[in-house]
């Protein structure tokens, strides 16, 4: 009797293994829209040709919540402070200017872009390594008419680049 029921436990319990694997395909699972365009930079601010500050500071590119082609959202974590959400042109990996873009950091400071634009392995980062480059012009509204540069490269994740 005690191998008996043995048996049928060994037999319940591998038919339950068995039910209870998916023999469905693995979904494929996708990028956002504007990956090409996303992910963490380390910039240098500069106005006239001078730099600002000596430092590098982090900025973030991220889709939208709506995943479009064109909506990039851009966050420098408060170093101006600038979080905006803005057009580009995924084609061209360009900026498209506009004005007057509301900043979810400050209400009151409204930003200005007048381009950009990300190359592709043109940049050579601070460790030496090949990565993307970052550059875009802006004007920001406490500072009207003064033209400020974000430019830097990709964050790569190796040490010798961080900052």
């Amino acid at each position: 009797m005690k191998n008996i029921l043995k048996k049928s436990w060994m037999i319940v319990c591998i038919s339950i293994t068995i039910s209870s694997c998916d023999l469905t395909e693995t979904p494929e699972i996708e990028g956002t829209k504007l990956e090409e365009m996303c992910g963490e930079w380390w910039f240098r601010i500069s106005s006239g040709g001078d730099l600002v500050a000596p430092n590098y500071f982090l900025l973030t590119t991220s889709n939208t919540a709506a995943n479009t082609t064109v909506d990039l959202l851009l966050d420098d974590h408060e170093t101006w402070p600038c979080k905006i959400k803005c057009k580009v042109d995924l084609s061209t990996l360009t900026f498209v200017p506009q004005n007057n873009i509301s900043n979810y950091y400050a209400d009151n400071i409204g930003v200005n872009i007048k381009g950009g634009k990300i190359l592709k392995k043109a940049a050579t980062t601070t460790g030496g390594n090949v990565s993307d480059s970052i550059y875009i012009q802006f004007e920001f509204a406490d500072d009207p008419g003064t033209e400020y540069i974000y430019a830097g490269y990709k964050r790569t994740g190796f040490l010798e680049d961080e900052h």
